[in-house]
């Protein structure tokens, strides 16, 4: 598994870190197939800056055929993406890597909850052989991408964006069937527990949840004329 982050990649008004995660995947899906993209929630304090809600995204990649995967042509293909997406004001960062350490997990668990820094970020990849660089700006992207990596290696945490070969067609009111026939579980907010209603209303675009290696679509009991299930989206 290729694991690949991205964050602070954007400016208000202008497409945002998930919609380059896709334009990456795009890109290389001549020799790539992509697993996952998600997006993770990141430390949402005044003292962050962000451009939105401080959110990081990251790409798990599997090699199409056998053969060894040269991971410098792949960042450099990435990287130079990257570079003709820039827009000023932003402060992107890129972290490619075939192997997560835990302590590269910890510091995307530290990202959640707590004000970092880039330096410690930079030392820390450096330290382990983690690819991990800065593309403009401030170079603040760093910390967000390293991040991503860390919290996608651990298979607990994110939003997901792209499912393998999802087709993002699934809004407004769906069968739990359609749901569960992509290989999502249903699980009750309150409880944590698998339920099997009848239909759920996923809203503007479906987006369930890592949990575990699972993915989960979380939703709440409503009385809203004849919905019962509403999805819910979690951090």
């Amino acid at each position: 598994m290729i694991y690949v982050g991205i964050d602070d990649t954007d400016m208000p008004e202008t497409p945002g870190t998930n919609q380059l995660a896709k334009a990456l995947v795009a890109l290389v899906a001549d020799q790539f197939r992509c697993r996952f993209i998600l997006r993770h929630q990141l430390f949402f304090d005044p003292r962050v800056p962000y451009t939105s809600k401080n959110g990081s995204a990251s790409i798990q990649l599997e090699p199409i055929g056998a053969g060894e995967v040269d991971l410098g042509a792949l960042v450099d293909r990435m990287k130079k993406r990257m570079l003709q997406w820039f827009v000023e004001g932003s402060d992107p960062g890129l972290c490619v890597t075939t192997t997560v350490p835990a302590e590269v997990t910890e510091w995307g668990r530290r990202c959640r909850r707590e004000l970092v820094f880039r330096d410690d970020a930079e030392k820390l990849a450096q330290r382990l052989g983690v690819h991990l660089e800065g593309l403009g700006g401030t170079r603040g992207g760093m910390i967000g991408a390293l991040a991503a990596v860390g919290l996608a290696a651990a298979a607990e945490d994110g939003r997901v964006v792209v499912h393998g070969t999802w087709p993002d067609d699934l809004e407004g009111r769906v069968s739990a069937a359609a749901i569960t026939a992509r290989g999502i579980e249903i699980r009750d907010v309150l409880t944590g527990e698998p339920i099997a209603p009848q239909e759920v209303d996923v809203g503007k675009h479906m987006r369930p949840n890592i949990r575990r290696g699972q993915v989960v679509l979380f939703v709440e009991l409503v009385d809203e004329g004849d919905v019962h299930y509403r999805a819910v989206r979690l951090n």
